[in-house]
C-alpha cells in the first residue's frame, strides 16, 4: 500500500495545538536567555507539552497507558519542536517509550507519560538503527558498571534504560539516576537547546526490561531516527519562513533585496529543497506508524535521514548568511537553529551512513 503524505484533520489539530503552546511559552527570546542560563531545559514547558497535550505517550497503545496514536502524530509534535528549536527532552523520551514499547512493557512507568519524570537511553547520540551497540556496561548480580558516552537529555534524567552485558548476553536495564552509583558527566555542546554527557555506572542498581536488548534498542534508534527527520523539516522549514520574511524587509540600493534575482534563486532551491525532505520525512513517519516489513521501514527511514539531516544545515546556512550581518551575531536566534541542525545532522548516523545502509538494503554492490 503507497504512503499518505498528506497531513489529516487529527494531524493539523494536534499542530496548532502544540503549537499554540510553544508560541505562549517558548518565545525565542527566553530561549535564547534560559541557555545562557544554569537551567538549558524548559521542563516546565516539557509538563505542559507531556501531561497536557500528551505528547510523551502518543505513540504508547492505550492498553499501556498511552494515547495510542502512532509515530506519525509524534512527527508532527517533532515538526513543532523544531520550529521553535525548544528546549525540552523529547528526544530521549521518544528512544525510552520506543524502546518500552518494544520490550512489551505493558506496565507504564508511573510519571513519564505527565512529564513528571525524564528517561532517555543509554546509547550513543551517533548510534545508527544498524550500527553495533554499545558494550560499555557490563551487568553483574544485578549491579552495572561501566559507561555510555553522549547519552541524549542525560542531564535532566530520572531514569536511564541501559544496555548491559552479562552472563547470559545483553539485556535492557532501568537504572534509577538517583542511585549513588550513578554519575552524569555533561559535555560542552553544539547544540545549545539539546545536551547530552557521559553516563558513568559504579554498581548501580538495575531493573532488567528485557532480556535481549539488540531488537529493542534497534527499533528504538529507527523510530527516534524517523521523527527526527520531522524535526528536521520543521527547523528546515522555520529557517526558509523567517528568511523570507527577512529579506522581504531588508533594503539595499533602494530595493528590498528579496527581489535580487540572486536571492530569489536561493530561496527557490531550498524552497524545493524542504518540499522533498517533507515527503521523505512523512513518508518514514508513516512507514513506522504502518509497521511495514522490517527493511522497507529501515529503507524509508534512511532516504528520510540522509535527505533531511544534509538539508536542515543547508537550509540554517542559508538563512544566516542571507540575513547578513545581524545574521552573525549572539543576539539573533538563527546561530541555535544552525546549531541544533549541525548536532542532528550527526545523531543516529550521518548522510553518508544512511546512504550506504540504503545500498546494502537496495542491494547495490558497494
Amino acid at each position: 500500500m503507497s504512503a499518505d503524505l498528506l497531513y489529516t484533520e487529527v494531524e493539523e489539530d494536534l499542530r496548532a495545538a502544540v503549537r499554540r503552546v510553544l508560541r505562549d511559552r517558548c518565545e525565542i527570546g527566553s530561549v535564547l536567555a534560559r541557555c545562557e542560563s544554569g537551567e538549558p531545559y524548559d521542563l516546565a514547558l516539557w509538563r505542559t507539552l507531556a501531561g497536557e497535550l500528551g505528547v510523551a505517550a502518543l505513540a504508547v497503545p492505550e492498553e499501556s497507558g498511552g494515547s495510542g496514536a502512532g509515530v506519525r502524530e509524534l512527527a508532527v509534535v517533532a515538526e513543532e519542536l523544531g520550529r521553535a528549536v525548544a528546549p525540552v527532552p523529547f528526544l530521549g523520551t521518544v528512544l525510552a517509550t520506543a524502546a518500552l514499547q518494544a520490550a512489551e512493557a505493558t506496565e507504564p512507568i508511573p510519571g513519564i507519560a505527565a512529564g513528571e519524570r525524564v528517561a532517555t537511553v543509554a546509547v550513543g547520540l551517533t548510534t545508527a538503527p544498524s550500527a553495533p551497540l554499545p558494550s560499555g556496561v557490563r551487568a553483574e548480580g544485578g549491579k552495572l558498571t561501566g559507561s555510555v558516552t553522549a547519552v541524549v537529555d542525560l542531564e535532566v534524567a530520572d531514569l536511564v534504560l541501559v544496555p548491559a552485558t552479562g552472563p547470559d548476553g545483553t539485556g535492557l536495564h532501568l537504572v534509577d539516576t538517583a542511585d549513588p552509583g550513578v554519575v552524569r558527566n555533561p559535555v560542552t555542546p553544539l547544540d545549545l537547546t539539546r545536551r547530552f554527557g557521559t553516563l558513568e555506572l559504579s554498581g548501580a542498581s538495575g531493573e532488567l526490561i528485557a532480556a535481549d536488548a539488540e531488537p529493542v534498542l534497534r527499533r528504538a534508534l529507527l523510530t527516534a531516527a524517523g521523527v527526527l527527520a520531522a524535526e528536521q523539516v520543521g527547523l528546515a522549514q522555520h529557517c526558509l519562513d523567517s528568511t523570507v520574511d527577512y529579506v522581504r524587509t531588508r533594503h539595499q540600493f533602494g530595493r528590498a533585496i528579496g527581489s535580487f534575482q540572486a536571492v530569489k534563486h536561493r530561496l527557490a532551491d531550498l524552497w524545493s529543497g524542504v518540499s522533498t525532505a517533507r515527503a521523505t520525512s512523512r513518508a518514514a513517519a508513516d512507514a513506522l506508524t504502518r509497521e511495514e516489513p522490517d527493511g522497507e521501514t529501515e529503507l524509508s527511514v534512511a532516504l528520510a535521514q540522509a535527505y533531511c539531516s544534509d538539508l536542515a544545515v543547508l537550509a540554517a546556512e542559508e538563512s544566516l548568511q542571507l540575513h547578513g550581518g545581524i545574521g552573525m551575531t549572539w543576539e539573533h536566534p538563527v546561530h541555535l537553529y544552525l546549531g541544533r541542525a549541525k548536532s542532528a545532522q550527526l545523531t543516529f548516523g550521518t548522510a553518508d551512513r544512511h546512504r550506504a545502509r540504503i545500498a546494502e538494503l537496495a542491494g547495490l554492490p558497494a
